[in-house]
């Protein structure tokens, strides 16, 4: 797989979470058939250029933002995830959860 096949897998994925979900960065990199590489998945969305990719979907595992605080890309993630209805507190998603893959609604989430 080349540079540009995992940046095209990693963008798609991130694409695919529906408005008013989030993924955290691992997840997104396992959705993209990279486990393991949640860094490549913060570096490529760091470098984000495209308006309208939802990279503000994309959160710490914990579900808190990244950014630091009060930063403006921090208040821009927080009002773009509440305007699809999710609750932010403190920099962190309360009560979303990814949406579970396929094989986790039908083998339950992995150990």
């Amino acid at each position: 797989m080349g540079a540009d096949d995992t940046v095209i897998r990693i963008l798609a994925t991130i694409r695919a979470i529906p408005r008013g979900e989030v993924a955290g960065y691992g997840e997104v990199a396992r959705r993209a058939g990279l486990p393991g590489r949640a860094r490549l998945v913060a570096r490529l969305l760091s470098h984000n250029d495209d308006p309208s990719l939802p990279w503000h979907r994309v959160l710490r595992s914990d579900g808190r933002i990244a950014l630091p605080e009060g930063s403006p890309g921090f208040l821009e993630q927080c009002q773009r995830l509440r305007a699809e209805g999710l609750r932010v507190e403190n920099g962190r998603v309360i009560g979303a959860k990814a949406r579970a893959t396929f094989d986790e609604q039908v083998w339950g989430p992995p150990d």
